[in-house]
């Protein structure tokens, strides 16, 4: 990446971090930048590319050094650490979900998975459809904590107690529990054991 092309991403990340996703755009970056839009467009090629280098940069903050030796441990602080870059950027989860990022940062993120991945004896397919299925599950439940209401506003419970969800009903104070850290740990613990 070209220091030009950094500085539009970094623009585009603080935007992001002020504003939220919607407030990203072409526009918005080169007001900031002091440039003209035609100069955003040249190092950012379109929109869907931005999102892309965006993504890169917040996996890439998923550090892969000095992990455990242990395949499983590995895989575990991974995952972890994939959740903490997410989760540290407003919609962070959201601008990497709607990517396909084939960058630098997202596949070395991916091959350390991997490789940990076939450390631990599994075949080829079995490796790459773990770290997707971790990856999925990551990314979809830090995007379900940076959408939660930041107070339980009633929706959920108001709508389950119309009557016509009863085994929801029945676990309802678990639907609602806001402890994502515990949910990551159970659903990341499940994913493990099944290796």
């Amino acid at each position: 990446m070209t220091k030009k092309q950094e500085a539009v991403v970094r623009t585009a990340l603080e935007i992001l971090e002020d504003k939220g996703i919607e407030a990203v755009s072409m526009r918005a970056i080169a007001e900031r930048l002091g440039v003209r839009m035609n100069t955003v467009l040249w190092h950012a090629k379109s929109k869907a590319h931005l999102l892309e280098l965006m993504a890169d940069a917040i996996v890439g903050e998923a550090s892969t050094r000095d992990l455990p030796a242990p395949w499983k441990e590995r895989v575990h602080e991974l995952a972890h650490r994939y959740r903490a870059a997410l989760l540290a950027h407003r919609d962070g989860a959201a601008v990497v979900t709607g990517t396909y990022a084939a960058e630098p940062a997202t596949l070395h993120f991916a091959d350390t998975m991997v490789e940990a991945l076939l450390d631990g004896g599994l075949d080829a397919r079995k490796a790459a459809w773990t770290c997707w299925t971790i990856v999925y599950f990551t990314l979809g439940l830090a995007q379900e904590e940076q959408a939660a209401p930041l107070s339980e506003d009633g929706r959920l419970a108001e709508a389950v107690g119309t009557g016509g969800f009863p085994s929801l009903a029945k676990v309802l104070p678990q639907l609602g529990d806001a402890s994502f850290n515990e949910r990551f740990d159970y659903g990341l613990s499940l994913i493990l054991r099944s290796l």
